[in-house]
């Protein structure tokens, strides 16, 4: 363990730049392409992203059955208990498309983190090579928390599916005669949904899985994790680096991702993002956002705050946490 809080605690101090030019990367989140080598991972994980927009716009406008439940409970008719379960089954089919969609994430995360770490270049190396990998990766982070931020805004998507299990049991009904789901998929959907950020845990426990089934790559993927968050961080703070960002949407994205990679290196590291020791300038990324307008800071600062592992530890420097008091 000493050994892997050294590497992530180092500097590049053989630089005769300093440290910070080793971050000093312009990763190509706008046009990137990829090499030949990257193809055919590139191709498999581009099939999944291109559902992402569809699964976001599903639970962004999730209506939930609120009234059309209340009204089924305050009277008993088969009118009423009808009315309710038209309204819920077409919810519950799109909770399954979410459900389904975080699968193939976790199917892809591995194949991609696979390609990023290792081997016989560094994570600067990775990050300057593989940008259409790099940008597919960022894209994920992204969607996690989008994704995340919009479960958390809508407890209808526990209360409807609740109903929908309750109405099955009371009907007498097997979730296996019904077209939507089966017992078993209802099972894991429930504990899906019962997670308050239930993408960043598939995609953690997705990264963790990686890391432990490539025992070699423990230090580089962390790594790869903190420089990758760091050279975010160099691109919005440098104005040479910035002004290549050609979209305001993508600084945005930066942002996200940014703070997407503190939070999965705090969920993978087993010291968190936190300890002094860390290979992510957590400081930095914090008082960078707090420097943003509070419409794009705040759904951010929120993210760091309360879906971080290791935040509220004793280890946790004192300035981190009256930096991040709400």
């Amino acid at each position: 363990m000493g050994k892997l809080l050294s590497l992530l605690a180092r500097e590049n101090n053989s630089d005769c730049c300093g440290p910070k030019s080793s971050y000093d990367i312009f990763l190509d989140f706008e046009n990137a392409q990829p090499t030949s080598e990257e193809l055919v991972v590139y191709k498999e994980v581009n099939e999944v992203l291109k559902k992402s927009d569809r699964i976001l716009e599903e639970i962004q406008c999730y209506k939930g059955a609120g009234r059309e439940i209340r009204e089924a409970i305050s009277d008993p008719s088969p009118e009423a208990q009808q009315r309710a379960w038209n309204v819920i089954l077409p919810l519950v089919e799109s909770l399954k498309n979410c459900y389904e969609h975080s699968l193939e994430l976790e199917r892809i995360v591995p194949k991609l983190l696979g390609q990023l770490v290792g081997g016989r270049l560094n994570p600067t190396q990775h990050l300057e090579t593989q940008q259409a990998l790099v940008k597919q990766l960022a894209e994920i982070l992204e969607f996690v928390l989008k994704f995340d931020e919009y479960k958390m805004k809508t407890p209808a998507i526990q209360n409807d599916f609740s109903y929908y299990r309750r109405t099955v049991s009371r009907r007498g009904m097997d979730f296996s005669t019904d077209q939507t789901i089966s017992t078993e998929l209802a099972n894991r959907m429930s504990l899906f949904y019962a997670h308050p950020t239930p993408l960043l845990k598939v995609l953690s426990e997705a990264t963790s899985k990686f890391v432990h089934d490539n025992a070699n790559d423990v230090e580089n993927t962390t790594e790869t994790i903190g420089t990758m968050a760091k050279v975010c961080l160099r691109m919005l703070e440098k104005e040479k680096l910035l002004s290549q960002i050609e979209r305001e949407e993508t600084q945005l994205l930066v942002l996200r991702v940014m703070v997407g990679l503190v939070i999965l290196y705090d969920h993978v590291h087993p010291d968190g993002v936190f300890v002094r020791s860390s290979h992510v300038d957590v400081k930095g990324c914090v008082k960078l956002l707090q420097a943003q307008p509070a419409i794009k800071a705040e759904p951010l600062l929120n993210a760091l705050r309360y879906t971080t592992k290791h935040l509220n530890e004793e280890n946790t420097p004192k300035n981190i946490k009256n930096l991040l008091a709400a």
